[in-house]
C-alpha cells in the first residue's frame, strides 16, 4: 500500500466519513469564478476574502511545496433532537452548530493525520476552513462530490450536510478529473431559498443569505430580509434540507455528537447576564461568532416573525438591552405585535439616545 492509500485509510479510521486525493492546484476557471463573485460584491462584509485571493490561488503559501491534498468530509446530518424543557425554545439552528465547535473536534483528527504523515516521511498541514483554500473545488476533484446549484458540496453518500477539511502534503500525484455533476434539472434549493440568495453560476449572494446575516453580518438585519428569516435563529439549512441527495442520505452522522441545548437553545439566555457570561457559556460553540448581541438580535427577529404574545415579555426585555443593535431589533419586533404593551414600549424607544433605534421605533409607530 502506498503512502497516499495509507493516509486515506488512516483518515477513515479516525472517523472521517469520506476522503479523496486531489492535486494541490487551483484551476484558472475556478479563480475566474471566484474573482467575478468578489467583483459583484457577493462576499458582503467579508472583506478578508478579497485579501486572501492570492493565497487561495497558490496552496504553497499555506504549505511550502504542497503538491497534493487529501480532502476530508464528515457528516453533520444529525437526526432531530428532543426539545429540552423550560425557557423560550423557539427558532431554528443550522445543524452544523448543534455540536460544540467542529474546529475543536476535527483539529485533533488532523493532528493525528499529520503525525502519521510525518512517520511516513511526508510533510503536511491540516486545515479546517480557516486557511484560504477552495475546499469545495478540491472536493470535486477528489471525487467526494460536486458543487451543487446551492454552491454547497454535495455527496452521493452523505448529501449536502458535509463539513470539509483538508490535509495538504508534498506527495506527488497526477490530475484525475472531477466528480460528475448530478444536479440535473433540479431547482429544489433555488426555489427553497426564502431570500433569493442563490444566484446563477452556483454561487451565493451573501448579502441576501440568512446564514451570512445571522452569523457574519454586524448591526441590525436589513429590513427587506427580516420576514424571510422566518424562524432561523442561527444559520439556515433550507437549501440543504430540500436537496434530494440529502433526503436520500437521511440522518447519517456518526462521529459528531449533537447537543440539544445548542439545537434548541433557550432564547432568554441571550438577554441575561453580561457579555462575559455569554462568552464563558458559548466559547466553544458556533454561537460565539455573532456574540451575545448578535444572538439576541437574531432571537428578536424570530420572535417578531412568530408574533406569539407569550414571547412579548422577552421582546420587552430586549428593548432595554445595553446594545443599541438589540434595542433597534426589539423596536421592529414590537411592531409585529398588536398588544397595547408593545405600543407603549415603542413610544419609549422614540427617546432612545441612539438615532438608529429612534428611527426604527418611528417606522414601527407609523405602521400602527
Amino acid at each position: 500500500m502506498n503512502r497516499q492509500d495509507l493516509l486515506l485509510e488512516k483518515a477513515l479510521e479516525l472517523g472521517f466519513d469520506v476522503a479523496g486525493w486531489a492535486v494541490a492546484t487551483t484551476p484558472p476557471e475556478a479563480t475566474t469564478r471566484y474573482q467575478q463573485w468578489l467583483e459583484k460584491g457577493f462576499h458582503a462584509g467579508m472583506d478578508y476574502l478579497e485579501r486572501q485571493l492570492v493565497r487561495r490561488n497558490d496552496l504553497t503559501t499555506t504549505l511550502s511545496g504542497a503538491r497534493s491534498v487529501l480532502v476530508l468530509g464528515i457528516s453533520h446530518a444529525f437526526p432531530d433532537l428532543e426539545v429540552p424543557a423550560g425557557g423560550v425554545r423557539v427558532g431554528r439552528v443550522a445543524r452544523y452548530a448543534w455540536t460544540p465547535d467542529y474546529h475543536g473536534q476535527i483539529e485533533p483528527l488532523l493532528r493525528d493525520l499529520e503525525e502519521t504523515a510525518t512517520q511516513l516521511g511526508v510533510r503536511s498541514r491540516g486545515c479546517v476552513d480557516y486557511a484560504p483554500i477552495m475546499e469545495r473545488e478540491l472536493s470535486s476533484r477528489a471525487f467526494l462530490g460536486w458543487q451543487g446549484k446551492s454552491g454547497m458540496m454535495i455527496s452521493q453518500k452523505l448529501g449536502a450536510f458535509v463539513t470539509l477539511a483538508v490535509l495538504l502534503t508534498d506527495l506527488e500525484m497526477e490530475e484525475q478529473g472531477r466528480h460528475v455533476d448530478r444536479c440535473g434539472r433540479c431547482q429544489a434549493c433555488v426555489n427553497a431559498c426564502p431570500t433569493s440568495a442563490i444566484q446563477e453560476g452556483r454561487v451565493i449572494d451573501s448579502r441576501r443569505c440568512i446564514s451570512y446575516l445571522t452569523i457574519e453580518h454586524r448591526g441590525p438585519i436589513p429590513q427587506e430580509f427580516r420576514s424571510g428569516m422566518g424562524s432561523w435563529l442561527f444559520g439556515c439549512d433550507h437549501c440543504l434540507e430540500v436537496c434530494p441527495w440529502s433526503i436520500k442520505a437521511g440522518a447519517v452522522s456518526r462521529n459528531l455528537i449533537p447537543n440539544p441545548e445548542l439545537a434548541h437553545p433557550d432564547l432568554s439566555v441571550f438577554f441575561e447576564g453580561s457579555n462575559r457570561d455569554f462568552d464563558r457559556r458559548f466559547a466553544h460553540t458556533a454561537f460565539s461568532r455573532p456574540r451575545r448581541k448578535g444572538m439576541a438580535r437574531n432571537a428578536l427577529m424570530v420572535l417578531g416573525n412568530l408574533r406569539d404574545p407569550l414571547h412579548l415579555a422577552l421582546v420587552l426585555k430586549g428593548a432595554q438591552d445595553e446594545a443599541w443593535e438589540v434595542r433597534a431589533s426589539a423596536a421592529w419586533a414590537l411592531g409585529q405585535f398588536e398588544e397595547k404593551q408593545s405600543l407603549s414600549a415603542i413610544e419609549n424607544l422614540l427617546q432612545d439616545p441612539q438615532e438608529e433605534v429612534r428611527q426604527e421605533a418611528s417606522r414601527q409607530l407609523a405602521k400602527i
